[in-house]
């Protein structure tokens, strides 16, 4: 079974992870697979709206460690950064269900949609400084502006898991909902939305992200550039293999 599922009902594509044996932490062939849906989805009359959503234990781990070290992003056109350049201009309506674990790219994707719905049981986080790395997916611009310097310095530089009412305190998340109705409902809203005249809610989310779209991808590449220059350096090969052996990193010579 694939570990991304893909089905259009009702005018929504529906994008499920679904590698719950790895708690949905993310391949490259997963991103590739991501990143097509989403190619294809843009053109397609028939998809009105967009739904990410994971199972109600867990969202996403975030990259897969082995497979990342094994498969890095080589470039702008590597299957993660198609995706995230996929969801960042997506023209039409995207949500989010996310119930558990968010982490890294389970957080940052969810600044590129338009509504996030979470369970009880959400924890987000964004651990990018503590893996050697620096924030992707424009995070570092979107995630100040969205709650500003001070949580957003928290999160990132610091790299601590936050729940579902501080996401909701900030406004990084719409709702909280017990984690068996979260999916159900993320699905109500979405079908709303796709009952809706077309051109009016892509022209509505275009004026809403007309004044950044330039901003995000510049950003969004100058992200890129650093994430994977970094990817070779000490600090990630300390932090990668300390995570492998299960024992904590040791930066103070770095």
């Amino acid at each position: 079974m694939s570990d991304i599922l893909a089905h259009v009902e009702a005018g929504v594509l529906t994008l499920t992870f679904n590698r719950l044996d790895k708690k949905n932490s993310i391949t490259a062939a997963m991103y590739s697979a991501l990143g097509d849906a989403l190619a294809t989805a843009k053109d397609d009359d028939e998809v009105r709206a967009v739904v990410f959503q994971g199972h109600e234990l867990i969202f996403s781990a975030g990259n897969d460690l082995g497979d990342f070290i094994s498969n890095p992003p080589a470039g702008p056109d590597s299957p993660v950064w198609r995706f995230l350049h996929g969801i960042s201009s997506f023209p039409k309506p995207v949500v989010a269900a996310v119930c558990g674990a968010a982490v890294g790219i389970g957080t940052t994707l969810l600044l590129h949609c338009d509504l996030v719905y979470a369970g009880d049981n959400a924890k987000f986080s964004l651990p990018f400084v503590n893996l050697g790395l620096c924030p992707e997916a424009a995070s570092s611009l979107l995630l100040p502006r969205l709650i500003g310097h001070p949580r957003a310095a928290e999160a990132l530089l610091l790299g601590e898991p936050f729940g579902a009412e501080q996401a909701l305190e900030w406004g990084l998340v719409n709702r909280i909902l017990p984690p068996g109705e979260v999916n159900g409902f993320a699905q109500a809203q979405a079908r709303k939305l796709a009952d809706k005249p077309r051109a009016s809610l892509v022209e509505t989310k275009r004026f809403m992200k007309a004044g950044q779209a330039e901003a995000v991808s510049a950003r969004m590449a100058e992200e890129g550039a650093l994430f994977a220059r970094l990817l070779g350096e000490p600090a990630a090969r300390e932090a990668f293999t300390a995570f492998m052996a299960k024992r904590k990193p040791d930066f103070s010579k770095l």
